[in-house]
């Protein structure tokens, strides 16, 4: 024996009915005894309540009892013969008279009594059940309509009604014996009382009625066909990453339904609980997936928890005082006063002090609880023994439940990371001894963010989501684009990391998809974009999207991107950047960003600022971390000036390795902007601040190059006459190193604290005399890396694609955080 349950999208359509209709004769086939309970159709019942209060009103409702007959029409006409029709059109047509003679004596009283609710909601599940059974005639001869205000016993708790459990057992049991080969097509929702008055079942109705049923026959198992594949780990509205779950405990499932997964109410599984009888959620409109199986001993599913549940809104009641502490009996007054007005608690946490106790409610029945609570301890708030009740709204509820949480140790920890990490704070928690569920809650703007965080934290099979906002699409900027794309297949597959860029923006405009923005088709939605750049919208939408794992992308030089990061961290943003003002400014600023850092556990990488791909930075910081003392950095560090004092040698001249070197594209337009040393000594103050020292960019001591006649030339065509009569001057240096036998080289120097760059000649013992092309190169001196073997790193140091490849690495760091 089994029975099936059929909700409302379930028999909401033509097509939907079709659907039952085939898995209600393969089902039949297979099984040697068979149940059909129904639903009213999709919406109908939300009309008939409508129809009712417009029937208090004295309103006209006769257009919401037209459409309600013409839907049931349509699907009649559409899957009966039409020599079978008139049966099911007749009965169709007394109901609504039945329906249409209530409401007219609703409309002369003017008052809508719980006992006539009833009555009128009662018919959405007659005209449904009868037509559905009708139609099933046609193809199961056996199939029987059936009232199950004729088999269900309840009390005369109207809206909400009672089951007498063991006259409704006898009842049932009864009924089917006498119809053994028929299949039974049973009204859901809907009982009668002993006076045999309609009553109704509230919540979940349908589903109590199946319950019920199969639990009185003893089922093999009871199916209920919905719209969805069975519970879920989260909901796949929020967390696009969610899976369903072949099969839970009823712990479990009435947990997740409890905190909000609307798959099943959780009472309407009581009787099938108490007997061990599987419950089966299915999907009506994916009928071949298998759904979810409730059961006792569920299989396990390998993670530490079985699921991740959420309750939208809830409000905070918090009761504190110092008349709390060591009163013996005041929570039992506190839930004693909010219970004698029917309102349900979702959530209870106390401090161990006693000092205070939070309560969490719908928000419909915050002001009730609150006057309730005041009331009860009028007294106490009179002689300020107990502050009076503070509510607090826009919270959320974010429940992970599994039986499996009992023996698995750092649940809650890894939780609170997940959460911390992404700047989620948790304003109160709950766990029962069962352990079966730990609570918390959350501002409701975060429900979507914790949900997802939760979940990739959990579930570790799927891939982490890193959702990246971009700005700027230069040379370097596209590039890490191409890269990104390139290499995704490799990131998915072997560091189950997803890149998901979000936005994009440049000085010129800006676009933004939540969905994400495609990596093969970026440039042309782009350029096809007609936004205008906003550096200020660009950032409140990065911040109030709320995304987890979010990164910013700063691929500019710009000053101004730099002055947001500030309220970027505080939003628990993360970022990477090659824009070396950020870290080169005030030592003020500086500061403040590791200070902010660290208070929103966010991550700040900037590998590229001193070495486009080379693993400076990071070389720096491992020391350090493993407790090693930097003695003394020395360094060249500019792709520019390197090339030319590598070339510099021989016959050759200095103005003529200047113009080949912008002719190969390696300096700015205009050579001085790197022959100046400014970007160069902006990497030495990056290095030395990182080394530990507190010092701004005037403390720096710089050689310059170039002779201030050459600086101060109007245009670049006279910068280079300049160069050309100072080059004597070179030539002389040049000479002199030789006779030496060294080389020149433009080197940055940090040493006790102090950092200079000047020009210096260094013999064939020296790391950097043979250097060529126009790497970088450092070389730490170290209490383990001594003066005569210092570590050193070399390679090149500026371009697109190692830049890139810079900032590309540092995104991945976040990405396995």
């Amino acid at each position: 024996m089994k029975v099936l349950k059929f909700g409302g999208t379930s028999v909401g359509s033509v097509q939907s009915i079709k659907t039952l209709v085939d898995i209600v004769k393969e089902a039949h086939q297979h099984n040697g005894g068979l149940a059909v309970v129904t639903s009213a159709m999709g919406g109908v019942t939300n009309s008939l309540l409508e129809i009712a209060g417009l029937a208090e009103q004295q309103k006209d409702y006769s257009s919401f009892i037209k459409e309600i007959e013409q839907r049931h029409v349509e699907v009649i006409k559409a899957l009966v013969p039409a020599k079978n029709q008139n049966p099911l059109l007749m009965q169709l047509k007394i109901y609504l008279n039945e329906l249409e003679e209530l409401l007219s004596g609703v409309t002369a009283l003017k008052e809508l009594s719980l006992r006539t609710k009833d009555s009128i909601l009662s018919y959405g599940e007659l005209c449904s059940t009868y037509m559905v059974a009708g139609i099933l005639r046609q193809h199961i001869p056996q199939a029987k309509f059936t009232d199950a205000r004729e088999i269900i016993l309840t009390d005369a708790h109207w809206g909400n009604a009672h089951i007498h459990e063991t006259k409704t057992c006898e009842l049932i049991c009864e009924y089917f014996a006498k119809n053994k080969e028929a299949l039974c097509c049973v009204t859901g929702f809907i009982a009668s009382n002993d006076k045999h008055q309609t009553t109704t079942l509230g919540r979940g109705g349908s589903d109590y009625t199946a319950s019920i049923i199969g639990a009185a026959l003893q089922s093999e198992e009871i199916q209920i066909w919905t719209d969805v594949d069975g519970f879920m780990t989260a909901d796949p509205r929020m967390v696009e990453k969610a899976f369903s779950l072949p099969e839970i405990s009823y712990t479990e499932a009435m947990e997740l339904s409890y905190f909000g997964a609307k798959v099943i109410y959780p009472p309407t599984m009581i009787p099938a609980f108490a007997h061990h009888i599987p419950i089966v959620i299915r999907n009506t409109f994916n009928p071949a997936f298998k759904g979810t199986y409730i059961r006792d001993n569920a299989h396990r599913n390998g993670s530490m928890i079985r699921g991740i549940a959420s309750i939208n809104e809830v409000v905070l009641i918090n009761v504190q005082g110092s008349g709390m502490i060591g009163k013996t009996g005041f929570s039992g007054r506190l839930f004693s006063a909010v219970a004698k007005e029917h309102i349900n608690i979702i959530l209870i946490t106390q401090a161990s002090s006693e000092h205070s106790i939070t309560l969490a409610v719908s928000p419909e029945e915050a002001r009730k609880a609150r006057q309730a609570i005041e009331e009860e301890f009028e007294l106490e708030l009179q002689t300020k023994k107990l502050d009076y009740p503070q509510i607090e709204t826009s919270f959320s509820v974010l429940a992970v439940v599994g039986e499996n949480m009992k023996h698995t140790v750092g649940i809650t920890g890894k939780l609170f990371y997940a959460l911390g990490r992404n700047g989620i704070n948790v304003a109160a928690i709950a766990q029962g001894s069962s352990e079966y569920n730990i609570s918390v809650v959350i501002r409701k703007e975060d429900l979507t963010k914790a949900l997802n965080v939760a979940h990739e934290a959990f579930f570790l099979s799927p891939v982490k989501t890193v959702n990246v906002f971009y700005l700027g699409v230069g040379n370097i900027g596209k590039t890490l684009l191409r890269q990104i794309k390139a290499h995704e297949d490799y990131l998915l597959e072997n560091n189950s990391l997803r890149i998901r860029v979000i936005a994009i923006t440049n000085t010129k405009k800006m676009i933004l998809r939540e969905e994400g923005i495609p990596f093969k088709s970026w440039e042309k939605l782009f350029q096809e974009n007609t936004e205008p750049a906003d550096l200020k919208v660009y950032f409140e939408k990065m911040k109030s999207l709320n995304l987890p794992n979010s990164v910013f992308i700063d691929n500019s030089a710009s000053g101004e991107v730099v002055s947001h990061y500030p309220e970027i961290f505080a939003s628990n943003i993360s970022i990477v950047t090659c824009n070396k003002l950020g870290n080169s400014g005030s030592y003020e600023q500086y500061k403040l960003f590791r200070k902010l850092v660290k208070k929103y556990n966010v991550d700040f990488f900037y590998e590229t600022n001193v070495g486009a791909g080379l693993p400076i930075i990071k070389t720096l910081q491992d020391l350090l971390v493993s407790g090693d003392k930097i003695l003394k950095i020395e360094a060249i560090l500019s792709g520019t000036i390197s090339y030319i004092f590598n070339e510099f040698k021989g016959d050759r001249h200095f103005y003529e390795i200047v113009r080949e070197a912008q002719e190969k594209g390696f300096t700015e337009p205009d050579p001085r902007d790197d022959l100046s040393g400014l970007d160069f000594t902006r990497k030495m103050l990056i290095l030395a601040r990182d080394s530990g020292y507190p010092i701004e960019m005037n403390d720096i001591e710089i050689q310059h190059i170039l002779p201030d006649a050459c600086m101060k030339a109007a245009t670049v065509d006279a910068f280079y006459k300049e160069v050309e009569k100072a080059d004597a001057h070179f030539e002389k240096l040049k000479k002199k190193a030789e006779q030496q036998g060294k080389v020149l080289r433009y080197i940055g120097i940090m040493e006790d604290g102090k950092v200079s760059i000047k020009l210096e000649a260094v013999d064939k013992t020296h790391p950097f005399y043979s250097l060529s092309g126009s790497d970088n190169i450092i070389a730490f001196t170290t209490s383990r890396y001594k003066q005569q073997c210092p570590l050193v790193v070399k390679g090149p140091g500026a371009g697109a694609e190692v830049t890139a490849a810079g900032v590309f690495a540092d995104l991945v760091k976040v990405g396995a955080r």
